[in-house]
């Protein structure tokens, strides 16, 4: 567990994250372009604000847009906003000298069907990925997906190492999924690049720290710590999930004199 820190990051929904990342030597997950609309308003001003979040930290993920778009989509003409809509986030990734990315699935139950969405997904990526750079790599998300499943066969039909699998165990532990947490890891592995953190009761989505909720968050660490992935805690205050950690061992602690 010795380099747990290392590839541990903070989501920037997070109102300490940049505190607190330099306090325990993190990176951040940068998350001001989850909407998508922030990549055209202002895009110069909010591109200079993340500059400086970032100053004096040396790693990085970048969380794209997902709001209205799906990979799968029914729809052509969404399906062309959604191409064009992570090019323009790879694009700011870029930018911000970041190369990986989280991209949710965009599978929603009962608008998407399996038999449609494993194949325009695959699909989709195919095309996507060839003019991206080979330094680049896509963790694609569970969020209301009922299992690994598809997500499984859609990175293993695209067979690309730029496209791997980010596992998300608080949405892992709603009512959408019929697995608990601990059943997606083995069928996930060996795509998985990204695990985010964060806890719940098992009914709704409520990012809550990692030491309450029913998600046996200290066991599932002790199986994923091992493998060669990385982790994002997602609270919107990530102090009590810190404090958590080391309680249980998987932190040393702060860094003593952080600057900010």
């Amino acid at each position: 567990m010795n380099d747990f820190a290392q590839r541990l990051y903070i989501s920037t929904i997070a109102q300490d994250c940049r505190s607190q990342a330099l306090a325990y030597g993190l990176g951040l997950e940068m998350a001001e372009f989850c909407t998508a609309s922030n990549l055209d308003q202002d895009y110069p001003q909010r591109r200079a604000k993340a500059l400086v979040q970032m100053a004096g930290i040396d790693r990085f993920w970048f969380h794209a847009p997902f709001a209205e778009l799906c990979p799968a989509a029914i729809d052509p003409k969404v399906r062309q906003v959604t191409m064009e809509r992570y090019r323009q986030a790879v694009a700011a990734a870029q930018s911000l000298g970041i190369c990986r990315l989280v991209i949710h699935s965009g599978y929603i139950p009962w608008v998407y069907f399996p038999q449609w969405f494993v194949p325009q997904s695959v699909r989709f990526w195919q095309e996507f990925l060839q003019d991206m750079p080979g330094e680049l790599t896509i963790a694609l998300e569970n969020v209301m997906d009922p299992g690994p499943d598809m997500l499984v066969d859609i990175v293993g039909q695209v067979n690309d190492p730029r496209l791997g699998l980010c596992l998300d165990l608080g949405h892992a532990n709603t009512t959408l999924s019929r697995y608990p947490p601990q059943d997606w890891i083995g069928p996930m592995l060996p795509w998985l690049r990204h695990v985010h953190l964060h806890n719940n009761h098992g009914s709704q989505d409520t990012h809550q720290p990692l030491g309450e909720g029913t998600i046996p968050m200290a066991r599932l660490l002790e199986e994923l710590i091992p493998q060669a992935v990385t982790f994002t805690i997602e609270n919107l205050c990530c102090g009590p999930s810190l404090d958590w950690l080391c309680r249980q061992g998987f932190l040393p602690g702060r860094k003593e004199n952080p600057h900010d």
